[in-house]
Order: C-alpha cells, then sequence, then structure tokens
C-alpha cells in the first residue's frame, strides 16, 4: 500500500531533547555527590522516573518532581534548601532552554510536507512541546499535532482514524524503538527508526529485525528517498 500520511516524532527526531536531560542529570550528581555515589543517585532517580510516569507523565515537569523526590530520599527525607532551590532552576533552565533543530530537518520536513500528510506525534508535557514546536518554526508543515500521554498500539490506531487514514497507508518515523518504532507496527503502520545519539533507557527496546515493515535510517534527510520507493 502506498504511504500517504507520515508520522514524526518530536523530540530526539526533530530537535535535541535527550542532551539537554544529561546535562540536567550531571548537574544533580553534583549537587548530591556528598550523600550518594553517582551510579547509586542515578539508579535512584530512574526507578523514581519510571514509578511516577503514570502520575506525572513524560516531560522536564514530572523530571523535576522526580529529582527533587530522589533527593528527599537520598538526604533521608531533608533535603537542604540550597538543593532544592538549584533542582528547582534546573527545571526551569530546561522550559525555556533554545530549540536546535537536527541537520537536514528543517529542509526535509519542508520537502515532505509537500508531498505527504504530516503529523507530529509527541509524548511530553503540553504546554513545553507547544513551546518547542513554535520555536522550532515547523508547525506550518503539519496537517495536525498529538501531543499523547503515551505512545502505544491504540494510540496509533487512534490518532490514525481521527486523520482519516488507514495505518496501512501511514509511516511512523521516530528515535524511538519502544515509542516510535514498534507500536506503529503493531497497529499496521510502517515504523522508521532512526537512531540518536543517546536514549534514555526507558526507550530502549529489541529492533523487530526482519520485520516487513520496520526500517532503519541514519539520517533524517534520507526520509524522502525511501518514503518515495513506498508510494510508486
Amino acid at each position: 500500500m502506498p504511504v500517504t500520511t507520515v508520522g514524526l516524532d518530536a523530540d530526539d527526531t526533530l530537535w535535541h531533547n535527550e542532551t539537554i536531560f544529561r546535562l540536567s542529570h550531571k548537574r544533580f550528581a553534583e549537587l548530591l555527590a556528598d550523600h550518594a555515589e553517582e551510579p547509586v543517585m542515578m539508579d535512584r532517580l530512574a526507578q523514581v522516573e519510571r514509578r511516577n510516569l503514570r502520575l506525572y507523565g513524560y516531560g522536564v515537569k514530572g523530571f523535576t518532581l522526580s529529582m527533587l523526590e530522589t533527593a528527599m530520599e537520598l538526604c533521608d527525607g531533608s533535603a537542604p534548601p540550597h538543593i532544592v532551590r538549584e533542582i528547582l532552576a534546573a527545571g526551569r533552565e530546561m522550559l525555556v532552554h533554545p530549540v536546535e533543530t537536527l541537520p537536514g530537518v528543517a529542509e526535509t520536513v519542508a520537502e515532505l510536507s509537500t508531498r505527504y500528510r504530516l503529523i507530529l506525534i509527541t509524548k511530553g508535557d503540553l504546554m513545553d512541546q507547544e513551546r518547542k514546536l513554535a520555536a522550532s518554526r515547523l508547525g506550518e508543515h503539519f496537517s495536525a499535532v498529538e501531543i499523547v500521554s503515551e505512545k502505544d498500539r491504540s494510540t496509533y490506531e487512534r490518532v490514525f482514524a481521527r486523520q482519516g487514514v488507514t495505518p496501512d497507508h501511514a509511516a511512523m518515523i521516530g528515535n524511538s524503538m519502544r515509542s516510535d518504532v514498534l507500536p506503529a507496527i503493531a497497529a499496521g503502520a510502517w515504523g522508521v527508526h532512526i537512531p540518536y545519539r543517546l536514549t534514555w533507557a526507558h526507550e530502549l527496546a529489541d529492533a523487530p529485525e526482519g520485520h516487513p515493515r520496520y526500517v532503519t535510517l541514519s539520517r533524517f534527510d534520507e526520509v524522502p528517498n525511501w518514503l518515495a520507493d513506498r508510494t510508486e
């Protein structure tokens, strides 16, 4: 079936994101260096983040709350005020961090929008994702923007249905095997993986090697040629 609709992930597919979180991880580790070894605190933070996802969802605000909670645990329930202030400051700085699109993204998205219906499908905080989309200046190229709490098979089925397209005419492109590729394939769409140099552990999963609707590309600007082969 020809591809007529293309879903695009946002963070670490269109613009840098994980690098910003890694900088905050480093800042967090330095703040709490007197309270735990770095591997211990990073493992504890990861546990708290996973535990809180169902309550806070994805994004900077939930991450900031998880840092505060982890700091409280590592400090036996009483984190010093300066640590609390620094964690809150780190969260605010993440929320206003400049948006930097990945190489080739702006030109490629503009090109794709002339041939396909583009849908931005992203997780995260609503206000933050809307801010980043506006700052990226890519918004005009999308027919629809879907900011969702989770990306699973039912999410993709609902999104494609809302846009009036069956999954066999759609492709989902992103850097996360867990959120962008596997559930899109399960819904019946193509899953296109474009790895980013850093990946949050929560988004790691095994690739569906050999699946007829799975492909991996090394760069975003390879997408048009790949899609051309799917539409002829």
